[in-house]
């Protein structure tokens, strides 16, 4: 079996230490170091180095633990019918939720209503919201205005001189055309102006 595919218990003696594959591979015991560093004695600088060496080693078991845990829950997962996008939804639910109770939303949340009642209340805001009013009703006494006077020239026009002789000569045509009608006759008048007396059939040769 392959060694990194094996689950490693942290509780384990032997944790921390490279599998055999690794034995191979030269180790720099620090003989490329040029001087110690300021402020330290060399005894400090090994232990130092002694303990980051373990920190390092802690380091690739703890990722190999992690990837042996994370392919066990992808094998549960499946096994449950969970799709990945079940998981980023509920991941995202989770994110938004904590996002919410999280200190710096809640006083974000608090300060900006602080915010929105400093600016209500403001004279700016209420002189702007005064100002816009009266535009308002300034502009409706416009159009008010504009319909009047439109309704006015109508009035005007229809009693003027060149109105009225127009309305006459309609009036005149619908009573001649209603006229002809009642008395039976769908024909309008002859051009001709001949009298109402039916035309008389010709004559035979």
């Amino acid at each position: 079996m392959d060694p990194a595919s094996q689950d490693i218990n942290l509780n384990s003696p032997n944790k921390g230490l490279l599998s055999d594959t690794m034995t191979d591979v030269p180790v720099d015991t620090g003989t490329a170091r040029t001087s110690i560093p300021e402020g330290l004695t060399e005894a400090e600088e090994e232990e130092l180095r002694s303990e980051l060496t373990k920190v390092e080693e802690e380091i690739v078991t703890l990722r190999q633990v992690l990837a042996a845990k994370e392919r066990h829950c992808g094998e549960l997962k499946r096994k449950l019918g969970l799709t990945p996008l079940d998981g980023l939804k509920q991941n995202l639910s989770k994110s938004w939720h904590d996002v919410q109770v999280s200190n710096a939303y809640v006083k974000t949340s608090e300060k900006l209503g602080e915010w929105n009642e400093k600016v209500t209340q403001s004279d700016l805001y209420k002189k702007t919201q005064e100002t816009l009013s009266q535009a308002g009703q300034k502009t409706s006494a416009a159009l008010s205005n504009v319909g009047s006077a439109i309704s006015r020239k109508l009035g005007d026009m229809r009693n003027s001189a060149t109105f009225k002789s127009f309305e006459d000569r309609v009036g005149t045509i619908k009573s001649k055309v209603v006229g002809g009608r009642e008395n039976g006759s769908d024909n309008l008048p002859s051009p001709t102006g001949s009298s109402d007396k039916p035309l008389q059939d010709h004559a035979p040769f």
